[in-house]
């Protein structure tokens, strides 16, 4: 008897198609508002002014050295996922890597956008490597340890501000939480060379490389965190999750396995 799965049909009202298609058509209106306010943020964010990049940032990366400007590699756009791996952590951040299992997929169809996604962390790059082979990831990431990248763009801490309990994180102060935390920043390149800072989004605006939880948002029970401590606990690294649950066939289903 699959009790979770009465308990869930308990919960929600069994209607006739007709009535189904009543409230789905008033729910479909509520949708369209959202994307067509979706569509008006990202014509404002596109709209907001720009930042030269002074700074000569130097990154550590498997062909060697590189400044923030050859990160592009020809293009004009770059996106840079600021990823949670500290000088001395053993193995990304749980939720970073949630992120970065959606990446691989996406960089040939950016590139045909004139975009270059690169994932960046203040951990050595032998360190990074490990990892990165560890999950299987192909996408370009690069080591900031001997720069101030991070800190410059409000991902990472110093000892200072964590005895302070105080930081400037999401363009707001709050407590101290880690040394490291998320965000995404994107770049543009023009041709004489010069870079510029047009955005970044940190907290749960970097959801917007999160495609699982896009999918989960369809799913009857959507993200189905309400009974976890905290948002997100229940993700792992792709390589640690426990075996999934064998299904169990409903009454009455077919099984041809058995037949």
């Amino acid at each position: 008897m699959n009790t979770t799965a009465e308990t869930n049909t308990a919960r929600h009202v069994i209607v006739s198609r007709d009535q189904w298609l009543t409230e789905r058509h008033e729910l479909l209106a509520r949708e369209k508002e959202l994307t067509r306010l979706r569509d008006q943020i990202a014509r404002e964010r596109r709209a907001l002014p720009w930042v030269r990049v002074e700074k000569n940032h130097v990154f550590d990366g498997l062909e060697g050295r590189c400044t923030l400007a050859e990160l592009f590699e020809g293009r004009h756009q770059l996106l840079v996922q600021h990823f949670m791996l500290g000088p001395d952590w053993e193995q990304g951040c749980p939720s970073c890597s949630f992120m970065a299992d959606h990446t691989d997929g996406m960089l040939p169809h950016l590139a045909q956008r004139d975009v270059t996604m690169v994932a960046i962390s203040r951990a050595p790059l032998a360190r990074i490597e490990r990892f990165r082979q560890r999950m299987g990831w192909r996408f370009k990431w690069v080591s900031s340890n001997a720069n101030d990248f991070n800190f410059d763009f409000g991902v990472s801490f110093t000892p200072e501000e964590k005895a302070k309990n105080k930081v400037t994180y999401n363009y707001g102060t709050r407590p101290y939480e880690s040394d490291e935390l998320p965000g995404i920043s994107a770049f543009y390149q023009d041709d004489a060379g010069d870079v510029f800072h047009t955005y970044s989004t940190y907290g749960r605006g970097v959801e917007v490389m999160m495609g699982t939880y896009n999918l989960l948002d369809l799913a009857p029970r959507g993200r189905d965190e309400r009974d976890v401590p905290h948002k997100m606990e229940w993700v792992r690294h792709h390589d640690r999750y426990a075996a999934a649950p064998q299904a169990t066939p409903a009454a009455g289903a077919c099984c041809h396995a058995q037949a």
